[in-house]
């Protein structure tokens, strides 16, 4: 059985969707990024894996964390320090102690990975050494693996259109058979906000800017 690991840092003001606050203001960029939350751990418990653990920045004992309702069937763990790659890989490698089985990695950006995207993927572990489920801006939504590959995390140009690209490339060069999901859009950017689905719209997210000369 799979288990699947969701990174996340705390939905606050300031802190979390830093890039969609041109467009959303940090007031509303925080309560969005509350819902998307919500929505991904929904959806990882209704793909039916072994176990899933939100991965957590900060600490989940931090008090950045209060007031955030979480599912009672999700673990918590910590993310601890590092750059992204070298949280994911420390990540990946306690899972994969944790139980003989593969593990899914994913983030909480794409409102689009659904329930039965994760459980293909995780599915697909089965028969491939490793899973990839691009984003349409060049990274990637969810990564899976059956062993340690911390190759595949370190010195990345993390936030560039490069990424997915680039775990492709040295997967292949370890020799990994590799399953690729279909292309899905995150939510990062402001253009991005198109591909929000309706259910997670709130007027009370956008802040109403008018023209500087009114």
């Amino acid at each position: 059985m799979t288990r699947l690991v969701v990174f996340a840092k705390a939905p606050q003001p300031g802190v979390a969707k830093t890039r969609l606050i041109p467009a959303l203001g940090a007031e509303g960029a925080a309560p969005l990024a509350r819902r998307v939350l919500s929505h991904t751990l929904a959806q990882a418990l209704a793909a039916g894996a072994q176990a899933v653990e939100l991965c957590m920045s900060p600490a989940p004992s931090d008090p950045a964390w209060q007031g955030v309702a979480l599912p009672q069937a999700v673990e918590h763990s910590d993310q601890g320090d590092g750059d992204l790659g070298a949280r994911m890989n420390r990540a990946m490698e306690r899972a994969l102690a944790r139980q003989q089985g593969p593990v899914l990695l994913m983030g909480t950006d794409c409102p689009a990975l659904s329930a039965a995207h994760i459980a293909e993927a995780g599915r697909q572990l089965d028969q491939h050494d490793a899973v990839l489920l691009p984003a349409v801006d060049g990274g990637y939504v969810l990564i899976g693996l059956r062993a340690p590959s911390p190759s595949l995390f370190s010195d990345m140009a993390w936030s560039t259109p490069e990424v997915a690209a680039e775990t492709l490339c040295r997967m292949a060069s370890l020799s990994l058979r590799v399953w690729q999901g279909p292309a899905l859009h995150d939510i990062d950017e402001p253009s991005d906000l198109i591909h929000l689905p309706a259910a997670l719209k709130s007027r009370s997210f956008y802040e109403e800017k008018k023209p500087l000369d009114q």
